[in-house]
């Protein structure tokens, strides 16, 4: 669309017009926004095609598609014409003496979401429709006599073009609700097609690996898989042979399961990830498959692409990568918590131990240290934390905590690290885990940000040094995990491409994901083209690459929308835990100063972020806040500071 509209602005002749257009340009020449001059069908020079972001307040910031460094257009709350964020739109400009440049929707060409997410609400005697995201008003084409046979409040899915209802989700007062609204609002789905189930089903059970003579039987080895408590799916597991110095990393091998555009295959791309809330997981893939066949559940055969990592015994550098077609069977699943124990030998039932695994998991864990010690040289260890949460049966908070790393998160990750480091040293094209260098002026607003905060770092063209003096001086302030998050904020975002970019943040030279095919297309696109090598497929390669490159831009907006779907399922508990609190003084973290000042809740709950109605906050202090409001269908907390606890 985007590039049909990009050629209508520098003249197309009719033969050239795509007849899937031929509708939109018989609107736009009816609408006086294209005309015919000297042959060709262009713009009018009033006019322009861009993209609409609507503020809380309802006005309208249009970025034109044919001049990017033009100033965005300002578009008047009662010139949008119905317009949402996102929209393609053509717009019209409006005579302006003075100031900024002005326009009015006058086509909304593409959507960019088909529906809308509303309650009700009376409004001058009428129900109108309140948008939870925007919080703008929404006419609804139902009749107001049915309308008023809702409950107050109730939270309706409807759509953009026509107004119509397309489904009732529940009610704003009931908690159970705010699950149907985060996967609503970014159009996520929980349930399969009934094609995709029976497919998955069709699998069976069980691996007979007698059918699968070709494969490499790795049965006999005590392979384990370390996960959080909760974890339903195992994607990885791994083994480490001592005399060998070889580690083992095998993962659930998901592309023997799924058919090219088959009904599975179709369902899991347009999903991308699993998302993750406290109190359910939305699979990529039918649980039938996620969570039995493919995962790598202790004493079940089950089939592995796996890795065989020889690392030199004295630069614990790998020396043979070996990438095999296996079955195996996982002896033991385990816990991260009680794998921690084991590394630091608190055990007290020592019932709990596999002596087998025990005796490998302990020269692994000094091996995977040395490695991480090489590693860091050249990369960054960045300090982070996860806020957990525990929700009760009517999906309320229960209680939070901060997530940090621990021993046996640091030996998995540097397993999973090499696999992902020795899979993409298989790739000359395909699909690549990518993270570029930060821009001068984000380091440069970084530098300004923390002279505020007493560290002061002179700029240094060389990234990791200037990085590691950042991270000494935050070190002795005791504020490390804090800065590092303004560090990474200050970074790019890492993507999925099909070429080799390299990834800054980890210091490698080449990178991709391959390790978590259940719940990441990315990993089972990759696993399709290693295989495709592995048997000098060359056909097979070829029809994969086809539209590698919309497949990686695909994928790297479906990894941010599932983060999205489960940060707004949380912001939703904590507007609600907060809207009980009212006027209750709470403690948080200053974290953000730069536009409007925001904290981090740091109190018996943890992890909410809070809007200040103070203009002046210092960054990481820590302060005395009163809850002043809560807008549950919004999420947005606001708290004024009551007083400073500490400055640092």
């Amino acid at each position: 669309m985007i590039e049909f509209l990009l050629a209508l602005s520098q003249g197309m002749a009719n033969e050239e017009i795509p007849s899937e257009f031929s509708s939109l340009l018989n609107d736009l020449i009816r609408l006086k926004v294209v005309k015919l001059k000297r042959g060709l069908y262009e713009f009018d020079s009033r006019y322009r095609a861009g993209t609409i972001d609507i503020s809380f307040a309802g006005t309208g910031f249009v970025k034109t598609i044919t001049n990017k460094q033009m100033k965005d257009l300002l578009v008047e709350a009662k010139d949008t014409n119905g317009a949402m964020r996102g929209d393609l739109v053509i717009v019209k400009r409006l005579h302006t003496k003075q100031g900024r440049p002005k326009a009015k929707v006058v086509h909304i060409v593409q959507r960019k979401h088909a529906s809308s997410i509303v309650y009700t609400k009376v409004q001058h005697k009428r129900v109108v429709g309140v948008n939870i995201k925007t919080a703008l008003i929404h006419d609804l084409s139902a009749s107001q006599k049915s309308l008023k046979q809702l409950p107050d409040g109730s939270v309706l899915k409807i759509n953009n073009d026509s107004g119509v209802i397309e489904e009732v989700l529940g009610v704003l007062s009931d908690p159970k609700v705010d699950e149907k609204i985060s996967m609503a609002l970014y159009e996520k789905t929980e349930f399969f097609s009934q094609e995709a189930e029976l497919e998955a089903s069709a699998h069976g059970t069980y691996v007979d690996k007698s059918l699968y003579p070709d494969r490499v039987d790795l049965t006999h080895l005590p392979f384990c898989t370390i996960d959080p408590v909760d974890a339903k799916d195992f994607d990885d597991a791994v083994f480490f042979d001592e005399k060998e110095n070889a580690l083992y990393v095998a993962i659930a091998d998901v592309s023997e399961y799924l058919f090219d555009m088959g009904n599975i295959d179709k369902e899991a791309k347009k999903r991308g990830f699993s998302i993750y809330f406290p109190h359910k997981s939305i699979p990529m893939l039918p649980r039938s498959l996620s969570e039995n066949i493919c995962s790598l559940k202790p004493n079940e055969d089950r089939l592995a692409f796996t890795f065989k990592i020889t690392l030199d015994k004295n630069s614990f550098k790998p020396i043979k990568e070996e990438l095999l077609e296996a079955v195996i069977h996982s002896k033991r699943r385990y816990t991260y918590d009680e794998i921690d124990k084991f590394l630091e030998g608190n055990f007290e039932d020592k019932t709990d131990v596999d002596d087998e695994i025990l005796k490998f998991l302990l020269p692994l864990d000094a091996v995977t240290k040395k490695v991480r010690e090489i590693r860091l040289k050249n990369s960054f260890e960045f300090r982070s934390s996860e806020t957990r949460m525990r929700v009760d049966e009517n999906q309320n908070i229960l209680s939070t905590n901060i997530e940090h790393e621990t021993r046996s998160h640091s030996l998995i990750e540097d397993c999973m690290l090499l696999a992902n480091k020795a899979a993409a040293k298989r790739l000359d094209y395909g699909i690549f885990r990518t993270h570029g260098d930060p821009s001068y002026d984000k380091i440069e607003k970084l530098l300004d940000d923390l002279a505020y905060i007493g560290i002061s770092v002179q700029f240094n063209p060389d990234m990791p040094i200037l990085i590691k003096h950042i991270q000494e001086k935050a070190d002795q302030l005791g504020i490390r995990e804090d800065v590092d998050k303004l560090i990474i904020r200050s970074q790019k975002k890492a993507v999925y491409e099909p070429e080799n970019k390299g990834h800054f943040g980890l210091g490698f030279s080449s990178y991709t994901h391959f390790t978590s095919p259940i719940r990441r297309y990315s990993d089972l696109t990759l696993h399709r083209l290693l295989k495709a090598d592995l048997r000098g497929d060359k056909k097979r390669k070829e029809y994969l690459l086809q539209n590698i490159d919309s497949l990686c831009e695909q994928i790297s907006a479906l990894e941010r929308e599932s983060d999205k779907v489960a940060w707004d399922y949380m912001d939703r508990k904590f507007a609600r835990w907060a809207n009980e609190r009212v006027g209750e003084d709470v403690k948080a973290l200053v974290v953000e100063t730069t536009k409007s000042p925001i904290v981090k809740l740091d109190d018996e709950i943890v992890g909410a972020r809070i809007f200040l109605l103070d203009e002046d906050a210092e960054l990481f202090d820590t302060v005395l806040i009163k809850i002043v409001e809560s807008d549950i269908a919004t999420c947005r907390i606001y708290a004024k500071i009551v007083k400073a606890l500490d400055h640092v």
